[in-house]
C-alpha cells in the first residue's frame, strides 16, 4: 500500500494511525491535511476531526513523475546517460518522433520569428529536447509556465495515433537545472527558518515537479518535516520544526 488516509481527533492522532499501518517513519512520508469536519446532531454537541493523507515519498514521486512536466530528476543532465536502468535502456525511440519534435517546435519559432538551435537525444528512456537561443528564453515564461504548456504540446503532438507513450522533456537555455539549483537553496532557507523560528512556514504554490525537490531536498532534514497540503495548482508545500 502506497497511501493510507485516517482521522483523529487531531492532526498528530490521524499521522500516527496512518504511519503504524504504513509501518513507516514520519521522515519516510508526505502528509496531506484534506479537511476538517465536524458531526453532530444540526451541528450541536459537535466534534471536530482532522483527515490527512499520508503517502510513501518514494510512492509520491513515482505517481509524480507520470505527469511530463514533473519528469526532472536530482542531478539530470542532457549530456549524462549513466545510471540508467537497464528496463529503460531498452526503450526504443523511433526517428519519427525526433522528427515530429523538431518539426514541432521549428514550426513555432519560425511563426513567432525566434532564432534557436534544437537538439534531441534519448536519456533514459525519455525524448530529450534542448532548445539553445536567447530569443528562445522568453518562451520559459514565470516559473517555467509557458516551458511546461509548451511542453506539454509537444508530447501530445509526439504521442499522436503513437501504441506506445513517448514521455517527452524540453529545456530552454539549460533552464530546469537552474531552476532545481534555486529551489533547493530556497528549500533549506525556510528550513532553517521554520526550525530557528519554531513555527510552520507555507510556501508558494507549486506544480508537482518542484515539490518533489523540496520534498528530496529536505527529506532527511534533522528539524524539520514537509507535507503537502491543497488542491491543485493551489497546492503548497508547508515545512513544519519537529521540535517545538
Amino acid at each position: 500500500m502506497n497511501y493510507v488516509e485516517s482521522v483523529g481527533k487531531t492532526k498528530e492522532e490521524a499521522i500516527e494511525k496512518a504511519l503504524k499501518e504504513l509501518n513507516a517513519k514520519l521522515e519516510d512520508v508526505t502528509v496531506d491535511v484534506e479537511e476538517q469536519k465536524s458531526k453532530g446532531i444540526f451541528g450541536f454537541l459537535a466534534k471536530k476531526e482532522v483527515r490527512v493523507k499520508v503517502t510513501l515519498i518514494e510512492a509520491e514521486k513515482s505517481q509524480e513523475d507520470l505527469e511530463d512536466f514533473s519528469f526532472v530528476s536530482k542531478g539530470f543532465s542532457f549530456d549524462e546517460e549513466k545510471n540508467v536502468s537497464e528496463s529503460k535502456k531498452d526503450i526504443i525511440i523511433d526517428e519519427d518522433s525526433k522528427e515530429t519534435a523538431e518539426k514541432f517546435l521549428k514550426d513555432i519559432f519560425e511563426t513567432l520569428a525566434i532564432e534557436a538551435e534544437i537538439s534531441t537525444s534519448v536519456v533514459d528512456g525519455c525524448l530529450c529536447i534542448k532548445v539553445l537561443g536567447d530569443d528562445a528564453s522568453r518562451l520559459i515564461g514565470r516559473r517555467g509556465e509557458s516551458l511546461d504548456s509548451l511542453q506539454m504540446l509537444l508530447g501530445l503532438a509526439v504521442n499522436k495515433e503513437k501504441e506506445k507513450y513517448v514521455k517527452v522533456l524540453l529545456d530552454i537555455e539549460n533552464y530546469r537545472a537552474k531552476r532545481e539549483e534555486s529551489l533547493i537553496k530556497y528549500a533549506n532557507k525556510m528550513a532553517r527558518q521554520a526550525a530557528k523560528q519554531k513555527r510552520v512556514i507555507k510556501l508558494e504554490p507549486m506544480n508537482p515537479y518542484e515539490r518533489r525537490i523540496i520534498h528530496s531536498a529536505l527529506q532527511s532534514d534533522r528539524y524539520v518535516k514537509t507535507y503537502s497540503e491543497g488542491k491543485d495548482p493551489y497546492r503548497k508545500i508547508v515545512i513544519e520544526p519537529k521540535y517545538k
